[in-house]
């Protein structure tokens, strides 16, 4: 398991998304409101809609570790008896995804790439 990216939270992604770039001075127009990545390759940079997380909660960023076998770190979280808030779930775009929650309260994604070593999470 390695530190795969660092998700910055906002309710405007386009605009936090666009101040990366400049301070970074990387190239990117892209207008998506949901998620946009800043800097490519791993441990990646990007910006994510908040969703349904309050505009007063604390938490502003998300740590995503990529892991080679969901299954196998999966049950390990669980034997850890960390809060799982999302089990592991194949996203649109083909990445199996686990949500989990840390002591303090703050997100924490475990992903698996597709191609990686594939199990059949709905």
């Amino acid at each position: 398991m390695y530190l795969g990216e660092i998700c910055l939270l906002t309710q405007d992604v386009p605009r936090l998304a666009g101040f990366y770039r400049k301070l970074l001075q990387v190239e990117g127009s892209n207008a998506d409101e949901a998620w946009q990545a800043i800097v490519q390759g791993e441990p990646m940079l990007s910006v994510m809609h908040s969703g349904e997380l309050p505009a007063t909660a604390p938490q502003r960023a998300v740590l995503a570790f990529t892991v080679e076998d969901m299954e196998a770190a999966c049950a390990h979280v669980l034997s850890m008896g960390t809060k799982v808030l999302q089990p592991p779930m194949r996203q649109p775009w083909g990445t199996v995804n686990m949500i989990l929650e840390d002591p303090d309260g703050n997100r924490v994604y475990l992903r698996q790439f597709a191609g990686a070593k594939e199990d059949d999470p709905s």
